[in-house]
C-alpha cells in the first residue's frame, strides 16, 4: 500500500515514469509499474536461491520455506491435473510467485501494486487463455471444439449450448483478470480511505487505526488467497485443455 501523502486514494495506483525512453516513436519508459515488477523477480530468485542453496538432511527456515511453497504447487498440479500435471510445474509455480509477491510488496510503505492495475493482469490472463487454447488445439486438434458440446446434450439443446459454452470460455480472461485487480483496488483503497481519517480525528483515531491494522491483516490473507486462485484457475483451464470433457 502506497502511503504517498497524497490527497486522493487512488493516487497511490497512479503509474510514473521513472526513466523516460522512447524507441521508434513508442514509448517504452521504465515506470514504477516495472521497477516492481522487477523486484518482485528478484526477490523471488533470491528466495528460491538462498533456499536451495545449501540442501541439508535438516533443513534451514529458507529451505523449509521453499520446499513448503514447492510442495504446496506441486500438490495443487496433482489434484486438478494429475500426474500429467508435473510437466506445468514451472509456469504454475512462476505465476504463483509473480502474483503473490505483486500483492505483498504492495503492502509496503511508498510501494506500488502492479496487480492493481487492469492492463497487467489482464495481459497474464490473455497470455494463458492463448496458451490453454493453443494447448488444447496442439493435443486434440479439430476434436477439441468437442469442448462447446458436452457428451449426452441433446440435439434440440446444442443451438442453445453451444453459444452459451462460447461465450464462457471467451470470458475466462476477463474473470480472471478482474478477479484480481479488483480485490486489490478495492483492498488497498478502502484501506487507504480509512487511514486518512486517523489524523483527522486524532485521539479519537484511535478507532480508525484498530480497524487499519485489522485490514491490513485481512490485506495480507487476500494477497495469498488471490494468488491461489489465479494459479488454480490456470490449472483448472490447463486440465480443462488436455481431458476435455
Amino acid at each position: 500500500m502506497a502511503a504517498d501523502g497524497g490527497h486522493s486514494p487512488l493516487e497511490q495506483f497512479v503509474i510514473k515514469t521513472l526513466v523516460p525512453l522512447e524507441v521508434g516513436g513508442v514509448d517504452v519508459s521504465f515506470t514504477n509499474s516495472a521497477l516492481f515488477m522487477t523486484i518482485a523477480v528478484l526477490v523471488a530468485s533470491s528466495f528460491l536461491v538462498l533456499g536451495m542453496r545449501r540442501s541439508a538432511i535438516v533443513p534451514g527456515r529458507w529451505q523449509v520455506a521453499v520446499e513448503l511453497a514447492y510442495e504446496f504447487i506441486a500438490g495443487l498440479l496433482k489434484d486438478t491435473i494429475g500426474q500429467e500435471g508435473r510437466r506445468y510445474f514451472p509456469i504454475i509455480f512462476t505465476l504463483f510467485m509473480f502474483v503473490l509477491l505483486g500483492n505483498l510488496l504492495g503492502m509496503l510503505p511508498y510501494s506500488f501494486t502492479f496487480t492493481s492495475h487492469i492492463a497487467v493482469t489482464f495481459a497474464m490472463a490473455i497470455l494463458i487463455f492463448i496458451s490453454v487454447t493453443i494447448l488444447g488445439f496442439a493435443r486434440h486438434g479439430m476434436h477439441f471444439f468437442s469442448f462447446f458440446a458436452p457428451p449426452g446434450t441433446p440435439v434440440y439443446m446444442l443451438p442453445l449450448l453451444i453459444p452459451i459454452e462460447v461465450i464462457s470460455y471467451l470470458s475466462r480472461p476477463i474473470s480472471l483478470s478482474v478477479r484480481l485487480f479488483a480485490n486489490m483496488l478495492a483492498g488497498h483503497t478502502l484501506i487507504k480511505v480509512i487511514a486518512g481519517f486517523i489524523a483527522v480525528l486524532g485521539v479519537a483515531g484511535v478507532m480508525p487505526l484498530a480497524l487499519v491494522v485489522a485490514l491490513t491483516g485481512l490485506e495480507i490473507l487476500i494477497a495469498f488467497l488471490q494468488a491461489y486462485v489465479f494459479a488454480i484457475l490456470t490449472c483448472l483451464y490447463i486440465n480443462d485443455a488436455l481431458h476435455l470433457h
